[in-house]
């Protein structure tokens, strides 16, 4: 007997490999994929100016990188002795204006260079609601925990991000041809927005990549929704709050993406990376410096192993970690 409604994922005829950067824009569920890459040491940029959630915030991210805006402390806002940017998340604000633009310029300018290189841009939208700033019209990334009452609410039309797209995706075939982008709609549900609120919303959101997947620069779309909806489709697949899919949820995913997105070399190569990189959390008890000396030499060997194979590897910072177990008594 079936008990899940479980579909296939047809391979995608473009594969990510660790010669491919790959740049990752969007909700946290963009961060989720972006990071398990990242286990793997692939060369991958996740959310450069912080996680956004509505296509007209990825898109102010994207047009920031790649127009090679420069901020100035007019751009700023203070709230309560803090600058911010409401381009950006919380992590780049600060009480010094000037170390608030130094970060973002500075992190925009690597952006750039990567975006420059990139084969492959992941774009993970979350919600067609927006927030504007009532004072100036803009269209926050991020509210920063100022007040609502400084803000107004507005669903973003089908044909809005439709047009807004358009061009988006002209803007990034002129500038990088050799470009993919890929759509997915994030499974996260916005609850603040009610059910019935969070439901409409998705649904622009489908409306609108499915018109786009008729650009000629022939986007992809990856199912991460309907994965979580349509096949997981069970609470025990969510985090606490009933809202985040779980790490297993995450998993499964992460297994249908790189299914799609990877070889099977790349996806054995990831997997041994993977595991380097995580034994850097492997808990070794206190006083046992037999078994610590065993494990660490062990994992070196592993090291030198995966780099000599594959030299583009970067393992410096396990291998120093490791290294440093050694020198330990």
């Amino acid at each position: 007997m079936e008990l899940r409604t479980t579909f296939n994922i047809d391979p995608s005829p473009f594969k990510v490999t660790y010669h491919d950067p790959a740049m990752f824009i969007g909700s946290c569920f963009a961060s989720s994929m972006g990071s398990l890459l990242e286990m793997g040491r692939m060369p991958v940029m996740i959310n450069p100016d912080g996680a956004v959630f509505n296509p007209v915030s990825v898109s102010n991210t994207i047009n920031n990188i790649v127009s090679g805006r420069e901020f100035v402390q007019d751009d700023l806002y203070n709230h309560n002795g803090t600058w911010l940017s409401f381009f950006h998340y919380t992590d780049f604000s600060s009480e010094d204006p000037s170390e608030v633009v130094e970060r973002i310029n500075n992190r925009s300018v690597k952006a750039l260079e990567f975006l420059q290189r990139a084969r492959f841009l992941f774009i993970t939208l979350g919600t067609a609601r927006v927030y504007r700033m009532k004072s100036s019209g803009q269209i926050v990334s991020n509210c920063h925990k100022i007040p609502a009452v400084s803000f107004e609410s507005e669903l973003l039309k089908v044909s809005d991000i439709v047009s807004l797209w358009s061009q988006q995706l002209d803007v990034l075939q002129t500038l990088f041809p050799a470009l993919k982008v890929i759509f997915t709609i994030s499974p996260v549900r916005h609850w603040k927005d009610t059910a019935h609120g969070n439901q409409i919303s998705k649904s622009v959101l489908f409306l609108a990549v499915e018109e786009l997947l008729k650009h000629q620069s022939s986007p992809q779309y990856f199912p991460a929704y309907e994965l979580v909806m349509d096949d997981l489709r069970d609470y025990r697949f969510y985090n606490d709050d009933m809202l985040h899919p779980s790490s297993t949820a995450i998993n499964y995913i992460w297994e249908q993406f790189s299914g799609c997105y990877m070889e099977s070399k790349t996806r054995a190569l990831w997997s041994e990376v993977a595991k380097i990189t995580k034994a850097r959390n492997h808990h070794i008890s206190t006083g046992s410096q037999i078994k610590r000396e065993k494990f660490a030499v062990n994992m070196l060997k592993q090291i030198s192993e995966t780099e000599a194979r594959v030299p583009s590897i970067d393992l410096s910072a396990e291998r120093s970690y490791f290294l440093d177990l050694l020198e330990k008594k």
